[in-house]
């Protein structure tokens, strides 16, 4: 599923880098993870190569 794929390459780009204290910077990290580089920069294979956020637009652009 999607969802262990995302906690794969997370695990490897992101949260296996560095060592977190408290909880609330774990969380922080994660959420720039996803919003600043995993939506909007790194492509998807499954999505032909776009972005989710590319995806997503073209997926209302062409549904509206």
């Amino acid at each position: 599923p999607a969802v262990n794929v995302f906690s794969n390459i997370s695990k490897k780009e992101e949260t296996n880098r560095r060592h977190y204290h408290p909880l609330q910077e774990l969380q922080l990290s994660i959420f720039e993870y996803i919003e600043g580089f995993y939506n909007s920069k790194r492509p998807h294979g499954s999505l032909h190569m776009l972005t989710s956020n590319e995806a997503e637009a073209l997926y209302r652009e062409q549904n509206t």
